[in-house]
């Protein structure tokens, strides 16, 4: 009969026992029992229930059964939490004799990592019938055997174990002959077959008897052996072996056709009654395949191979029997040795193939499973990896080792790992296993940015283009990937108190430094800034570098004359005596250029002159010098034209008019410089002038407390202004210049105060000690009264303008 079942009549069949120990906090076993030949998705257990957490849990956790030998039978609905049949399940295929039957495997879960072990009982249901290794036999029993004789032992054999196991004999008929049902030392059940009455051969020469063997499940299943007896002719004596029993031993990797025993037995009787031969009795057909029994010798050797790890111990009856029909049987013990045939097996339970270089000490990589099939010593098993490496493995379970960091990981130096599990037995001699992983590991943000160089200085060409790119910055990463992606950014400062981002700009990709604006060295001739880089890291790391800028001077500026001043209205004359000799200093032309280097150095030619050979000027100082001596026919008035120019490329050049008095007393120089006009505006009306004298009074007193309020304020701006500018230094000839060979210009000064009458052109002058100025200015517009100049005055416009030096006082007196 079938076994046949509903789903819900297995549901209530498995029985589950929950066995947890804790090994760590998160590792526990679990033990099922499932009936066999369920199918295909039958329910076995819920883990999720037993093991106490959420069906979520085994989803989010990745829940999986590793390394077991069920996993192709025991499936894991993450969803549900329950365990399933995954294929059918066959017991005698999956552990033969073996009980009970149970598969061992692990479940396993992540974040955090946790093991579980679980056994499942595979329960045997009465799925096969008892069968005997023949399906007929021949047996010749004498007329003179006596009742009680043993005729032969059978034993059937029944793949299921338990109660649907072989449960006993039965024989049919039983007029003769009857069985004893008997147990071996391992608890195998066979049947003796003895002669219960005498035979008589002459009333029946032949019967044939049916051997059933039945086992004990539900429905009973059983099996039958046909049994053909021929009765002999008298043979009085049975062999005899001399021994009740044959016990051997052989190692399991006994080459085949070793000897296992010699089997030996005697019968007294003589002739063909005492031919013994031998043969195999009750085994199955597996363990006949093995051995072979040589029927005349009763040598037993091997004819295949052992594994102890399969079977340790076999049980073979051999029956002796005589050519006369009678037998006698024995039992035969072989024992299998172990031998350290079984290198150890690793499998990877679970592995983490990256983990980040931040690891702290302790942090789980990787689970493996090592089992060695052998047993005893040649079955223990330890596993190691190599010594030079940040990593080290523990045992954690029985046959689990897990592999843990021990050490600081970092990737600059290291970013992969070949780490090589060694599993070795204990056996003689030793087995070993390896197995290789590859650990990468993985960057975190822990390098800064760095520059190639601790400071930079960079150099532009004033009256730049605006947006021109000066100068790259480079710093590297020595992380990876997005850590290692640098960025630049200009650092918030200012220059001169305007912001550094109005001068220059960084390329936030590339570093490139870019003007934003035109420089002019005259303003500003260097700066500095800092540049920040900022990897792409989270938090991101940082660091950052002085850049100086330096801007080069370009020829963009002129040489500006400082003396002689040029005024718009006045005529300034240099006055040479008629008794100068050779070389006396006429004046000194002053001239400055607000460039640098080269483009400042300034060279004096002489462009123009009314006598070019009578004056010269000093290439290098601009001075100004008769080359002959001074004679009546030199012309008064001498117009002398000097150019300046710089040694820049291009030279940049400017022009001075220099007017040169050849005189020895004023009124010469007033008849060539000057032209009196009469005065003949005169208003009558002194009523007028009078009215208009005091408004003028008044109103110029208003104005000079608006005046010096100004000019207080004005020189407060100068002294600020000229206290900030780059101006060079420009050196400052004063109104008693005097040539150190004592033929400086002018040795003499004189003052000279000239009255006129408003009729005449008449005039006369007075000449009064040293003390006044060597220069003197007509100012042709005026009406008549002469001008004197006896004091100075500087003027800076603008912080831009070049400087202009003057020397202008007024004093006028009327006669």
């Amino acid at each position: 009969m079938r076994f046949i079942s509903t789903e819900h009549a297995v549901k209530r069949q498995v029985q589950a026992f929950l066995v947890v120990f804790f090994i760590e906090s998160a590792v526990c076993q679990i033990r099922y029992s499932v009936p066999e030949e369920m199918r295909k998705g039958s329910y076995v257990g819920n883990i999720a229930e037993d093991l106490g957490v959420d069906a979520k849990r085994l989803k989010s956790g990745g829940a999986r059964i590793v390394s077991g030998d069920g996993s192709e039978h025991i499936k894991l609905d993450v969803d549900k939490g329950n365990l399933v049949v995954g294929n059918r399940i066959d017991r005698e295929q999956l552990c033969g004799q073996t009980s009970p039957c149970s598969l061992n495997f692990e479940i396993i879960l992540t974040n955090p990592m946790q093991l579980h072990s679980v056994l499942v009982e595979v329960l045997d249901i009465n799925d096969n019938a008892p069968t005997f290794h023949e399906k007929e036999m021949h047996v010749e029993v004498s007329e003179s055997a006596l009742p009680g004789t043993e005729i032969l032992q059978v034993s059937a054999t029944d793949l299921d174990v338990g109660i649907n196991a072989l449960h006993g004999y039965a024989l049919h008929p039983i007029t003769n002959f009857n069985i004893k049902v008997l147990s071996s030392l391992n608890g195998h059940k066979y049947a003796q077959l003895y002669l219960s009455d005498a035979l008589d051969r002459e009333k029946e020469g032949h019967l044939l008897l049916t051997l059933s063997a039945v086992d004990g499940g539900e429905p009973q299943r059983s099996g039958s052996l046909k049994i053909h007896v021929t009765v002999l002719d008298t043979n009085d004596n049975a062999p005899v072996f001399t021994q009740p029993n044959f016990k051997a031993s052989v190692k399991e990797n006994i080459p085949e056709g070793s000897l296992v025993v010699s089997l030996s037995a005697t019968d007294a009787d003589e002739g063909k009654y005492g031919q013994i031969t031998y043969h195999f009795n009750h085994m199955s057909n597996s363990i006949a395949e093995l051995f072979h029994l040589d029927e005349n010798s009763g040598d037993l050797t091997v004819n295949g191979k052992f594994d102890y790890e399969l079977i340790k111990l076999y049980e073979i009856g051999v029956q002796a029997k005589d050519q006369g029909g009678q037998s006698t049987s024995t039992n035969l013990i072989i024992e299998v040795i172990d031998v350290n045939d079984n290198a150890p097996l690793i499998t990877l339970t679970s592995f983490s193939n990256t983990i980040p270089e931040d690891s702290p000490s302790g942090t789980t990589v990787a689970i493996i499973n090592v089992k060695d099939l052998d047993s005893g010593k040649n079955g223990k098993v330890d596993c190691s990896v190599d010594a030079n490496i940040p990593f080290a493995i523990q045992s954690s379970l029985k046959n689990y080792f897990t592999l843990i960091t021990n050490g600081v990981l970092d990737r600059e130096r290291k970013s992969e790992y070949n780490i090589t599990f060694t599993a070795v037995d204990e056996g003689t001699p030793p087995l070993s296993t390896s197995k290789t992983i590859t650990l990468r590991i993985s960057d975190v943000n822990d390098n800064a940015p760095v520059f190639e160089r601790s400071s930079y200085e960079a150099y532009i060409v004033e009256n730049n283009t605006p947006g021109l790119s000066i100068f790259t910055v480079k710093a590297t990463d020595a992380d990876w990937n997005q850590n290692a992606r640098v960025s630049y950014i200009l650092e918030d400062s200012s220059v001169n108190g305007v912001p550094v981002s109005s001068y220059v700009s960084v390329s936030a990709d590339s570093g490139v430094i870019h003007a934003v604006r035109s420089f002019d060295y005259e303003q500003i001739k260097d700066f500095q800034f800092r540049i920040k880089t900022q990897d792409g890291g989270s938090p991101p790391l940082s660091s950052n570098v002085t850049v100086k800028m330096l801007i080069q001077d370009q020829n963009d500026n002129p040489p500006q004359v400082l003396y002689p001043v040029q005024t718009g209205g006045s005529v300034v004359a240099e006055m040479v005596p008629r008794s100068a000799d050779v070389g006396y200093l006429v004046t000194k032309v002053v001239a400055v250029d607000v460039d640098s280097g080269q483009n400042a150095w300034l060279s004096y030619k002489l462009q123009k002159a009314t006598d070019r050979a009578l004056f010269e000027v000093g290439s290098q100082n601009g001075e100004i010098r008769t080359i002959r001596q001074v004679t009546d026919k030199d012309a008064v008035k001498q117009r002398l034209t000097v150019i300046v120019e710089d040694n820049g490329q291009p030279s940049r050049s400017a022009t001075v008019t220099v007017n040169v008095a050849v005189a020895d007393s004023f009124p010469e120089v007033l008849s060539e410089f000057t032209d009196f006009p009469h005065d003949k505006e005169y208003n009558d009306n002194l009523t007028f002038y009078l009215v208009l004298a005091l408004a003028v009074v008044s109103f110029l007193f208003i104005t000079c407390l608006v005046v010096i309020i100004s000019v207080k304020i004005y020189r407060w701006r100068q002294s600020r202004i000229l206290y900030h500018s780059n101006l060079p230094v420009i050196p400052y000839y004063p109104p008693r210049y005097s040539d150190t060979l004592g033929t400086g210009t002018l040795p003499h000064v004189y003052n000279y105060e000239v009255c006129r009458t408003t009729d005449s052109r008449k005039s006369d002058n007075k000449f009064g000690g040293a003390g006044g100025q060597n220069v003197l200015i007509m100012d042709p517009s005026s009406t008549g009264t002469m001008q004197r100049i006896q004091s100075e005055k500087s003027i800076l416009d603008e912080p831009d303008s070049p400087l202009e030096v003057g020397f202008l006082i007024k004093h006028s007196c009327l006669c």
